[in-house]
């Protein structure tokens, strides 16, 4: 294995580059993408609509390349697409948008000035600059505005350094930052103790509720039981109640359940469960208008943590039993909305390929598709009688959409400033049998410029997950948008919605339970051998890779196939063993596998990529952020070092002070190049 790049790495890469730029030269021939784009991509998210729905408040996400870090800022467009307006100027830290009932204000996250903290920043739309509604010594989660807008429930983490509410930071507290606070023991009493970019979890930090007063400033404490986390709070209709999710660990109890809660909108009031479902994937909560119903989401139960597709539930807010609403699809529930009058909700469901908004009729349960084209919807929005989305399909990035009954309007163009400037590769779906004669599908991306007939290297690039799909869309953050910059490097790229996948239904997903590496890698290599049989692909110039479960599923390909050239390998791990304890996961593990001293030999089995390494002849790049508590980086060094010690080309790439996914835009940039040197210096494109 190779240590660094050879100056034979660099010369490809850089001929790639030159290559690149004298094609985009011809007169009005768009260019194809580099990794030097990623400065170009703007990224659209968290619509809001306004309540008289005559505003779509949103997060428009840039790079900056000289401060090297991802900014965002508030934007707003009128319903007719007519006005685009920027609320705020770009900056690190700005999330979540909201309007207040009454239309006056728009909020959102941010830390002004000097403060350590997200504070609730409020513009008037009566015009004026920002101002920071809290002084909170402590992390704000979510928020929620009161029907009335008097006031704001939030959700923010109680340190007990110093009480939570509106006290200005003092001297001797400044005094006490610049000299740096001596680091305090981390007690851990909890089954789920780290979790990703947030760290070990200690005791003594439960999230609580507090009321803030929109006129004051002024912060009580709702909730205070002890060794509760009390999150996502949303106020009834009528503004006296509101409901929660409480756990008694972040995120889930030991069982993986969560609490559904309601309490009196009232410091003191007591809180009282709705119900207790399973729910490892998204959660949210809302009321219908009329105040009787509180709707969840909830999943099936914890053995199938890894391949659970989220169903909407109801439950009456007075006590009773919960009903399932999307009983009869046997797809994902993605988000939703209850339509003004109650009668219906508007969702999003995860379906091969696509997330598409329906209507779902609580009288009758009858459900319609409201958009039939392939398409992914990411996110809804619902006020004043208009539904917008964040969309984005093969061609276009994610944009804010109207929703009207089943037409489509964009009202924002954000993606062109890339998409403007490039050419795409084709994308269509690819549809083949496993050796077993199961249906599997995926996503192929020829290079710009395809020949037909044409034999093209080809890399198997491999969605992570693994409940997840690839689907049809060319934002910036999907995995098809990725396949797209490995396209424009001159490959056919395919993606692979393997077993374990999501939007196949239920069955499908569960397939690989207790069984990792095994059908997926069938599934996977059928793909590559459709590629071949086809026509598409050259079978001596193959390359594969991915991130997280799709690192992993590249490790246990490469030691169950031989023909690969190259592999790149991201976030990823082969020695299973290894992870139990030391990785975010352990609800899985306990309840799929059992603990290793109860299964060594499934465990044994399951690593076998690291136990068997001696399988392995494929050049492989291993990468990873060395804070990564999802998976940490140990499985990629266990990875290098095995091939090192075998004498198979291969090199480690650690990006310091990096998660499980990269936030520094340079190292983003870096991966993008050194995958596509990588490749390149096995598959020789230029062939």
């Amino acid at each position: 294995m190779t240590s660094r790049f050879g100056r034979s790495s660099a010369v490809l890469l850089l001929a790639a580059m030159l290559t690149a730029q004298a094609w985009a030269a011809g007169a009005g021939v768009p260019r194809r993408l580099t990794a030097d784009d990623f400065y170009l991509m703007q990224s659209v998210s968290d619509p809001q609509l306004a309540p008289d729905g005559q505003w779509v408040a949103y997060l428009l996400t840039t790079h900056d390349r000289e401060a090297d870090e991802a900014r965002s800022a508030v934007w707003m467009v009128s319903w007719d697409g007519a006005q685009h307006v920027p609320l705020t100027a770009p900056s690190a830290g700005i999330s979540a948008p909201r309007w207040s009932p009454d239309g006056r204000y728009l909020s959102y996250l941010s830390k002004p000035g000097d403060s350590d903290h997200n504070q609730i920043m409020l513009l008037d739309r009566r015009g004026g600059e920002a101002r920071a509604l809290t002084r909170v010594n402590d992390d704000i989660g979510s928020y929620e505005w009161s029907p009335d807008s008097r006031r704001i429930v939030l959700s923010m983490e109680a340190s007990g350094d110093e009480p939570a509410g509106g006290k200005a930071e003092g001297e001797a507290d400044k005094r006490a930052g610049a000299a740096g606070k001596r680091p305090r023991p981390i007690v851990i009493d909890a089954m789920h103790f780290k979790e990703d970019i947030v760290g070990y979890l200690g005791s003594g930090h439960e999230a609580r509720l507090y009321l803030l007063d929109v006129a004051s400033g002024a912060v009580s404490a709702l909730t205070n039981a002890a060794g509760s986390n009390d999150t996502m709070p949303v106020w009834s209709p009528e503004g006296e109640r509101i409901a929660f999710v409480r756990t008694s660990e972040k995120d889930w109890n030991p069982d993986g359940t969560m609490a559904i809660a309601l309490i009196d909108a009232r410091p003191g009031a007591p809180a009282r469960e709705l119900a207790r479902p399973y729910a490892p994937n998204t959660q949210r909560l809302a009321w219908s208008p009329d105040g009787t119903l509180v709707a969840f989401m909830q999943g099936l139960e914890p053995k199938y943590y890894g391949y659970m597709q989220d169903q909407l539930v109801v439950v009456p807010a007075g006590g009773g039993a919960p009903r399932v609403l999307s009983a009869q699809l046997d797809r994902a529930v993605m988000s939703y909305e209850f339509a003004a009058d109650g009668k219906s909700i508007v969702l999003l469901v995860e379906d091969d390929g696509s997330t598409y908004p329906a209507r779902l009729d609580l009288g009758s349960g009858g459900m319609t598709r409201l958009v039939a084209r392939p398409i992914t919807v990411a996110a809804l929005t619902a006020a004043g009688g208009h539904v917008a989305m964040v969309a984005s399909d093969d061609a276009s990035a994610a944009e804010v959409y109207a929703l009207e009954g089943s037409r489509e309007r964009r009202l924002t163009t954000h993606g062109e400033a890339l998409l403007g400037k490039v050419q795409l590769g084709a994308a269509e779906d690819f549809r083949f049998k496993s050796r077993d004669g199961t249906e599997v599908h995926g996503m192929l991306v020829k290079p710009p410029g395809y020949v037909a007939g044409k034999k093209y290297p080809a890399i198997l690039w491999i969605h992570g997950g693994p409940n997840g799909q690839d689907d049809h869309s060319a934002d910036f953050d999907s995995y098809q948008f990725r396949r797209q910059l490995l396209a424009a490097g001159g490959y056919v790229v395919l993606g692979v919605n393997y077993r374990g996948s999501s939007g196949r239904g239920f069955a499908y997903g569960k397939a690989i339970w207790a069984d990792w590496g095994h059908l997926e890698v069938e599934d996977l290599l059928a793909g590559v051998d459709a590629l071949v049989a086809r026509g598409l692909a050259d079978p001596q110039r193959l390359g594969i890779g991915g991130w997280s479960y799709g690192g992993i599923l590249t490790d246990y390909t490469i030691a169950s196939d031989g023909r690969f050239k190259a592999a790149c390998s991201g976030a990823g791990s082969a020695n299973q063993i290894s992870m139990y304890g030391v990785d975010q996961y352990i609800l899985q593990y306990n309840s799929e596998i059992g603990p290793p001293w109860r299964n060594q030999a499934l465990w044994l089995k399951l690593s076998y990529p690291f136990f068997h390494a001696d399988r392995i002849h494929t050049p492989t790049l291993f990468m990873g952020g060395d804070r990564d508590f999802n998976v940490p980086i140990a499985g990629g060094e266990q990875m290098y070092q095995a091939l090192r010690t075998l004498g198979v080309p291969t090199q480690l790439v650690v990006y310091p002070d990096q998660f499980h996914e990269l936030t520094r835009p340079s190292f983003m940039k870096d991966r993008l190049e050194r995958q596509a040197a990588w490749f390149a210096q096995y598959l020789h494109p230029e062939k």
